[in-house]
């Protein structure tokens, strides 16, 4: 058994209930039903929680790979300098100029070589497999210099 209900909506809602009824080729009267349906249904709060459960997962798995990538970021280039430092030998007063334009060269270098690997859309992370052993274990001669993770 069914009753009427007069309802007084907007313009612009009515407009696009008619364009819906439309595409799905059903009567205004069914997509108003579904609609209310929808609403009153006990489990459209389940639905609702079970999106934002799929979202926050997405963005919790990317907070993890934005987290990976960083951690190897800091790590490389902390690993360079550590060894950059701990190699280079200072340099006399009158070798620092031609040492400086061999620099700006090699760095000029590296500028190109990073432009045209982004423009491959390469980058080093893609050099790296996702799951590395030595990650979860620290290297036996960092060991000793190196504060403990928490």
């Amino acid at each position: 058994m069914r009753d009427r209900l007069n309802v007084s909506l907007p313009v612009a809602m009515i407009s696009q209930i008619g364009d819906l009824a439309t595409r799905r080729k059903v009567t205004r009267s069914a997509v108003v039903e579904a609609a209310v349906a929808s609403l009153l249904s006990p489990d459209s709060a389940e639905k609702t929680e079970a999106a934002l459960t799929r979202r926050l997962d997405r963005l919790t798995r990317q907070m993890q790979r934005q987290e990976r990538d960083l951690m190897i970021a800091l790590e490389t280039h902390a690993l360079f300098i550590r060894f950059w430092l701990g190699q280079m030998p200072p340099l006399p007063a009158e070798a620092q100029a031609a040492a400086n334009a061999l620099g700006q060269e090699r760095f000029a270098r590296f500028l190109d070589t990073l432009g045209r690997r982004l423009s491959q859309g390469r980058s080093f992370r893609d050099d790296i497999p996702l799951d590395i052993p030595a990650m979860r274990q620290r290297p036996a001669d960092m060991a000793d210099d190196a504060p403990p993770r928490s």
